[in-house]
């Protein structure tokens, strides 16, 4: 019987795609007997129960005044080294390349080398931060010198080997959900309260950036609105939020729109759905969709980086080019009106996240991938 590893997990612990999945990713390693390490300035929003081989490690952050900006690279370096040594970790896990790889490779060297470093690139970590002339080097060293390297896509594994010139082999495991708990629940009171029984629900979750397009979102949901009665639900929180709520207003269909913020607990709220909107610019994966589907919710969306390895066009939900509002709002139209058609994409959307992306089968292949960095068999 293979032996129980232990890994620390180095991520954001915040509302972002990859310190959700470095979270649900640790607290399944857990349950299968892992001891799990967790390394951040915060404790990450879903460890949010107690588990008897699950830890966390706070990074202290001292305030000199020489110092002008906070240095958190060596900071966190320094407790990766501390709690390697303490907990004799057999890896580190590095969720997001800058600063986390950064540092991780720094332990690795006060340590003698003996530690092993897995980085996952997530999407901005490459396509953005990491394209910037001050950190592009940084980067692309602290991924080759990686142990192992994994992406949530192909996509995001050809946009890294061609930005950066990157000679090395990068696995791609796909983002997950546990398809358990993601998966489409009674939800009458809570439909209630977004619109009344004969109209329908569209939905959205982001973290209101730019590059998600939640402009977009309202005025293919204007579009729909006059065709099909119903309600938009606009989950999560960010820099554009308040521009769109201005935009609502503009278009006269705040009645019409519910902003929820932040959300933990979104099963109730994708159960209650019947379409979800991504028309993003930039989406390395689409976990937002992923959860979506899993609860039988299909997905318009655009045809950028991950989302068409996500979701099959005309089967799971529809694919067009980014910004093409009409088309996005005709195919939801056609969608919402058609209640055979809609009911064979709710199935598929469940099929499709249960055979393909369900917890279960892409913590294994982490498992494996681990090992095999371990050189254990």
């Amino acid at each position: 019987m293979k032996r129980p590893l232990k890994i620390g997990i180095v991520c954001y612990p915040t509302y972002g795609g990859s310190g959700v999945v470095a979270t649900e990713l640790g607290k399944a390693l857990a349950g299968r007997g892992h001891q799990i390490h967790f390394i951040s300035y915060a404790l990450p929003m879903r460890l949010d129960s107690y588990e008897g081989n699950i830890f966390y490690h706070e990074v202290e952050m001292s305030s000199y005044p020489l110092f002008e900006f906070p240095l958190y690279t060596p900071a966190l370096a320094s407790k990766i080294v501390e709690v390697a040594q303490f907990e004799q970790l057999d890896i580190v896990h590095a969720h997001y390349a800058i600063p986390h790889a950064t540092s991780a490779y720094l332990a690795r060297q006060i340590l003698g080398g003996t530690l092993k470093v897995i980085t996952t690139l997530h999407g901005t970590d490459i396509t953005l931060v990491g394209l910037e002339p001050s950190f592009l080097s940084v980067m692309k060293f602290s991924i080759e010198q990686s142990d192992g390297v994994t992406a949530v896509s192909r996509f995001l594994k050809e946009k890294t080997l061609t930005n950066y010139g990157i000679d090395k082999d990068i696995r791609v495991i796909p983002n997950f959900v546990d398809t358990d708990k993601y998966r489409r629940v009674e939800c009458t009171q809570v439909r209630e309260r977004f619109a009344p029984p004969e109209e329908k629900i569209l939905i959205h979750v982001s973290n209101f950036r730019a590059v998600k397009r939640v402009a977009d979102v309202i005025r293919i949901f204007d579009e729909v609105q006059k065709k099909v009665p119903a309600h938009l639900i606009l989950a999560g929180d960010g820099p554009d939020r308040s521009v769109c709520e201005l935009l609502v207003r503009e278009l006269g269909i705040q009645d019409k729109v519910r902003f929820l913020g932040k959300q933990t607990e979104l099963v109730r709220i994708l159960s209650a759905a019947d379409l979800m909107l991504m028309p993003s610019q930039s989406e390395s994966f689409g976990l937002a969709a992923l959860e979506a589907m899993a609860c039988g919710v299909p997905v318009i969306s655009s045809s950028v980086g991950g989302l068409p390895e996500l979701q099959v066009h005309g089967q799971t939900g529809y694919i067009a080019e980014i910004g093409d509002i009409d088309r996005m709002a005709k195919y939801a139209v056609d969608l919402l009106t058609n209640d055979t058609r809609m009911a064979m994409f709710r199935q598929a959307c469940r099929a499709r996240a249960v055979d393909n992306f369900d917890v279960g089968k892409i913590v294994s292949m982490y498992e494996e991938y681990y090992r095999e960095s371990c050189s254990e068999t």
